[in-house]
């Protein structure tokens, strides 16, 4: 029966482990996560917010890697989606340090907004091997992704250029990214160098890290393929801008 799916099942105690979570390694206090299943709400996808991500596991798509120095998001092809997405994800979205709004910030403010993360993808679909790995997004698109095409790993800002970031990208090879806004401008380092200086006026916007499989069972792949990311290290700062 669908109850016995709950998500519940997957919260444990304080007490219990809790060196074995993904919290024990990442600090979520200000992220919500999305998963590629629905057993909270049928036909919608399931959201653990910031309290209950604090004692969450999943052990297919959000769990301590092998080696036990990362956290694995992963996203079958098959999976469920959210409003207005034809792809799943297991992604982090930005919230306030409490966790109880939605960051909403502005490109154009006097304060700079900044997300620093360490990640590899580890894993894409074996068809459309397409897999994006961080994001800011605002009240209805993105504005930038970080996207890995086969071995092509660039940013992406919708209808403009790319920026390459690395032609011949080996899967499971960690890098750093460090995505900087603030008066009218996004800014993007990978591994130190700089790589975008991006004039860009955005409001409501967000983080977003994590795996966003971009593909489905209507491109090919079977509901079971996969995009999987492993994040080491994740951190937003927002400031006096520098």
């Amino acid at each position: 029966m669908r109850l016995a799916l709950l998500l519940p099942i997957f919260l444990f105690p304080h007490s219990l482990h809790a060196d074995k979570l993904p919290a024990g390694l990442l600090d979520f206090s200000s992220w919500k996560l999305t998963l590629p299943t629905d057993t909270q709400r049928q036909g919608r996808a399931d959201e653990i917010s910031t309290p209950d991500l604090q004692y969450f596991s999943h052990p297919e798509f959000f769990f301590i890697n092998s080696s036990g120095d990362g956290v694995a998001f992963r996203a079958p092809c098959g999976g469920k989606t959210t409003k207005g997405s034809k792809y799943p994800r297991s992604e982090l979205r930005e919230m306030t340090e409490s966790g109880k709004k939605r960051a909403a910030w502005s490109t154009d403010d006097n304060k700079f907004h900044e997300m620093t993360v360490k990640l590899a993808v580890t894993h894409t679909p074996a068809k459309k091997k397409h897999v994006v790995c961080a994001q800011i997004h605002d009240k209805t698109d993105d504005v930038l992704m970080v996207r890995l095409e086969g071995k092509k790993l660039f940013i992406e800002r919708n209808s403009l250029e790319e920026i390459p970031l690395d032609d011949d990208y080996n899967l499971g090879t960690p890098f750093e990214i460090k995505i900087q806004t603030g008066k009218g401008k996004i800014k993007l380092w990978f591994n130190g160098k700089q790589k975008l200086d991006w004039g860009k006026s955005s409001n409501e916007c967000y983080f977003k890290a994590g795996c966003y499989t971009q593909s489905n069972t209507n491109r090919g792949d079977k509901a079971d393929s996969y995009g999987e990311v492993v994040i080491y290290q994740v951190q937003v700062e927002h400031g006096d801008t520098p």
